[in-house]
Parts: C-alpha cells; sequence; structure tokens
C-alpha cells in the first residue's frame, strides 16, 4: 500500500490533472509530513491564488497542530499564501506573542506580514473589545479595520467558512483585499441568519440564505 501523505499527493494531483484549480485554500494539516507534501504539491501545480487558515487551536483551546509542524507551516506555506487568516490564538502561536489588546493585534499583522504570506486578515473573535469584534487586515499596500456586533451566539465553522469565502472571490477575480472583505460580510450573514438544529448552543450557518444573488 502507498503511505498515507503519498497517497494525499496522488489526490492532489489528480484534482489540479481533472480541473482548472482557480484558488486553493487550505485548513488543519495536523503534521510537517502533511504540511511538506501539501507544500511539494503547491510548488509543482503553483496555482493563482492561496488562501492559508493555520488551523492550530481547537475553540475549547486544544492544541491541533504537532510541535513539528509549527516551523514546517511558517517556512514552507505562509511564504505561499496570498491571504493568511489566523485567529488570535493561532497568531499568538505562530508569533510567539501574546495578544491581549488591539496594539498587540497591530503587531501580530506586522510580524506575520514579515513571514512572507501577501496579506494577512487577523479574526478578532477570541480578543475582548467590548461589544464590537474587530477584524484586521494587512497587505503591502496598507491596513483595514472590520467592526460589527458581537452576536451572543456560539457558531461553528466561521473560521473554515471565512478563508473558502474569500478563496472563491478570489476565484472570481476580486482582488485579494475586496475578497476578504466580501468574506467577512458573508459570513457576518449566515451566522445573522443560522439555526440551532438541536437542543444545544451552537448555531449553523446558513450558507444557502448568505450566498450572493448576482
Amino acid at each position: 500500500h502507498a503511505p498515507p501523505v503519498a497517497f494525499l499527493r496522488a489526490q492532489i494531483d489528480a484534482c489540479f490533472d481533472d480541473f482548472r484549480i482557480g484558488a486553493v485554500k487550505l485548513g488543519m494539516l495536523a503534521n510537517a509530513g502533511v504540511i511538506h507534501a501539501v507544500a511539494d504539491a503547491l510548488e509543482a501545480h503553483r496555482p493563482p491564488f492561496l488562501v492559508l487558515d493555520p488551523v492550530m487551536v481547537a475553540t475549547s483551546g486544544a492544541k491541533l497542530l504537532e510541535d513539528d509542524a509549527l516551523e514546517a507551516l511558517r517556512t514552507r506555506l505562509i511564504p505561499r499564501a496570498d491571504l493568511l487568516t489566523p485567529n488570535i490564538p493561532e497568531a499568538e502561536l505562530l508569533t510567539g506573542q501574546r495578544i491581549v489588546d488591539a496594539d498587540g493585534a497591530a503587531r501580530a499583522l506586522e510580524r506575520l506580514l514579515a513571514m512572507g504570506c501577501g496579506a494577512v486578515l487577523l479574526k478578532g473573535g477570541h480578543l475582548d473589545e467590548g461589544a464590537q469584534v474587530v477584524d484586521r487586515y494587512r497587505d503591502a499596500a496598507g491596513d483595514a479595520g472590520f467592526v460589527h456586533e458581537r452576536l451572543p451566539v456560539e457558531g461553528h465553522g466561521t473560521g473554515c467558512t471565512l478563508a473558502s469565502a474569500a478563496a472563491a472571490r478570489l476565484c472570481l477575480g476580486m482582488p485579494v483585499a475586496q475578497a476578504a472583505a466580501a468574506a467577512i460580510d458573508y459570513v457576518g450573514l449566515a451566522l445573522r441568519q443560522g439555526h440551532r438544529p438541536g437542543r444545544g448552543d451552537v448555531r449553523v450557518l446558513d450558507h444557502f440564505g448568505a450566498a450572493p444573488r448576482a
């Protein structure tokens, strides 16, 4: 049998052979072997855009990335990313610095951009800034802040959806900064219109209701 990483590479190659890939979105990759396999594939196929959601910390606070994978993520994938979309705990792991306020978030943006990615969208949901959530964007051209009301709900899959929505917009030819802004709007609407399917507190995003009509 082929090793799991070799099979992963074969799956990636099959997708690129069969489809015209407009953008790639990456999420949780777990270990260094997987990261290197994915990075090798990206170097071979060179997709037009890469959105990297560096999934490393669960909502519970549990670490999802093996220790040997962090450096591989920093050196192999972040420099290739057109858009990096960490949350606050993930940005802390990547930079090695605590983020407790707006100044700390600004410093993190600077450090993350210096790692070689094209742009950073630092998600602000984990940062206590009162009744508001501030998502912060930075690229070589400057900064932008997206301020929205903190909703009294517990969402599931918001980060994955945000990165995927940005990748979809990039496929449609939207510039990176506008794609990030559109993705934030999409997730916000999907969360506000979401529903709780059972007795739990988690709200499921309304992907269809939030989809653009044009």
